[in-house]
């Protein structure tokens, strides 16, 4: 089966079979940012987005990705660099390996809360937007202290901010 797939702003053509998982297609396209966690979509370390929306790509097939666009953190680097900061500032970035995922996951969510015109989400609201990312290493309070940290830079810093 032939696909084309848009990836970080790239078409890929190629033949792939039937069951290739999306997270195998991207890896082995070069984007090792997505990570393989669980292999049963609970953990988010696999999170592309799909035509700018967050999905588990471990849990998609190839095939289905056809005609569509598929952005990983090698194609986001500017606003990955500009929030993974706010995360490790606060020392929730242990070992790294939920990092990828949980960084496109709060990418996406920034993106949302601008188009609804929310700059200062709640704890809630964070928490069951990101409620699909496992970190192993933290109990997810450095996480919140970032994300809480990088929406009142961006209110203070509307100008300079990428997302």
């Amino acid at each position: 089966m032939t696909v084309t797939i848009n990836v970080n702003g790239k078409a890929i053509c190629g033949d792939i079979a039937p069951d290739l998982l999306l997270i195998d297609f991207l890896r082995d396209h070069g984007c090792l940012s997505v990570k393989r966690g669980c292999d049963t979509s609970n953990c988010g370390a696999c999170t592309v987005h799909m035509d700018g929306k967050p999905v588990l790509s471990c849990g998609i097939l190839a095939a289905r990705a056809d005609g569509h666009q598929i952005t990983t953190l090698e194609g986001l680097q500017k606003e990955a660099l500009e929030f993974g900061g706010f995360i490790a500032d606060e020392g929730a970035e242990q070992c790294g390996y939920c990092s990828p995922g949980l960084i496109m996951e709060c990418i996406a969510m920034v993106r949302e809360c601008r188009e609804k015109g929310i700059d200062n989400p709640s704890d809630e609201d964070i928490k069951a937007y990101l409620a699909g990312n496992l970190c192993r290493c933290s109990g997810y309070e450095g996480q919140m202290r970032g994300i809480h940290a990088f929406f009142e830079w961006r209110r203070s810093h509307r100008d300079a901010s990428i997302l």
